[in-house]
């Protein structure tokens, strides 16, 4: 007998290589086992084209009102992409899209095997990022002048107070960018990292550059320590754990010197930058975990990394490839776990800890994709993405057996 679900999962399907992945994940590692349900959105870009990017909106409320999605990796247009798909604009990226409805922060962390030593000699233990998911440079306007003149940049209040201050006197043609936050999305993003720290037990670190940008930065660092010393400081210390601040240069070199095992929050664009560094010095973008979580626990999980394009067009041509889908693999099994978790299910999120361990111990046999082999110490095999799934299944039906 199948094992039973109660609530949908919110299922958005993406683009590309990744998109031939979800399917063979569904048809050999899920439908065998699992009776599933989902409220499926089709986010391909030739879908989100279609719905005028309608559809990425819908899939980001049915998450609100259901609780748990997962999520394929998506295209976030660029000129070559509008030209490619005939799109009808260069629609924003999915994933902003979705982080911004759901005021949410994004945690990712690597996805750990002993065969495969980290870059940086004394990470033992995982390093999770958590990742502010609102503005910044990601909302930001950009402007290019030709010529000199003076930059402002000018705040009108609705009382009609306004506050003005000079950007730069520009003897010159030059850029300038105007960038923002919101203490309301601050405070979710510090009241999402210390539930996500007390929920998993571990250290929360929190740097920006607030010695530089005083104002701005430093309103990050104050909305953080008000939250903690309000809400969480009395539960932080009966657990044994510790909250700090310091400035991300400074955390770069704790980082570099720790063994792991912490919370690293970083505002948008640092977070972008550092969770490619973690997973790459770990091994792999493709064995990096990725969840994002709103203040109010919903929950959407995903693979960190693109849509293998170059893997695509060799799929297309009839060749096979060697995509690694651990990422893929754990947004499923994660999200399995959170709503079997949700709807006291112990047999779904077992199903779930077993899809991992079942992928786990098919890498630690020395099966796996050819990113990881020369990667690996020891006897390895490689093989590609249909073969390696099949070893998965394989494996994944005698845990369940």
């Amino acid at each position: 007998m199948k094992i039973q679900m109660k609530t949908p999962l919110v299922e958005m399907d993406g683009d590309e290589m990744t998109r031939i992945i979800w399917q063979e994940i569904k048809d050999k590692l899920i439908l065998p086992f699992v009776d599933l349900k989902t409220e499926y959105y089709d986010l391909g870009l030739v879908h989100r084209d279609e719905t005028e990017d309608k559809v990425t909106l819908d899939a980001a409320e049915a998450t609100k009102r259901l609780g748990v999605a997962v999520k394929c990796a998506t295209i976030t247009p660029n000129k070559q992409r509008m030209s490619e798909y005939n799109l009808k604009q260069m629609w924003k990226s999915p994933n902003g899209t979705i982080r911004a409805a759901l005021d949410g922060t994004v945690f990712r962390a690597p996805i750990i095997i002993d065969s495969i030593k980290p870059a940086v000699k004394n990470w033992k233990k995982p390093i999770t990022i958590a990742r502010h998911a609102y503005g910044d440079v990601y909302k930001s306007v950009d402007l290019k002048t030709d010529e000199p003149g003076v930059a402002e940049l000018v705040f009108t209040g609705k009382s009609g107070k306004v506050q003005k201050v000079v950007v730069q006197d520009m003897k010159g043609s030059g850029v300038l960018q105007g960038a923002h936050n919101l203490d309301s999305s601050i405070s979710s993003f510090a009241h999402a990292c210390f539930k996500f720290a007390l929920d998993s037990k571990q250290d929360l670190w929190f740097s920006t550059k607030d010695t530089i940008a005083k104002v701005y930065d430093g309103n990050f660092k104050q909305i953080f320590e008000d939250i903690y010393e309000k809400y969480y400081k009395a539960d932080f210390e009966k657990n044994g754990l510790e909250y700090f601040y310091t400035l991300i240069d400074d955390a770069v070199a704790r980082v570099i010197r720790s063994e792991g095992g912490y919370i690293w929050a970083c505002k948008n664009y640092d977070g972008d930058v550092m969770s490619d560094m973690v997973s790459t010095a770990f091994g792999s973008l493709a064995m990096m975990t990725s969840v994002l979580v709103s203040p109010d626990g919903k929950y959407e999980y995903e693979a960190a990394h693109g849509t293998v394009t170059k893997h695509y067009y060799k799929h297309l041509k009839g060749e096979t490839t060697s995509t690694n889908p651990m990422a893929t693999i754990f947004a499923w099994s994660g999200a399995f776990k959170k709503r079997g978790e949700l709807d006291n299910l112990p047999d779904l999120v077992a199903f779930g800890e077993k899809l991992e361990k079942a992928s786990l111990d098919t890498l630690k046999e020395g099966i796996m994709t050819k990113d990881l082999v020369s990667l690996a110490e020891g006897k390895t095999t490689a093989v590609n993405t249909n073969e390696f799934i099949t070893e998965i299944a394989k494996r994944l039906a005698k845990e369940l057996a």
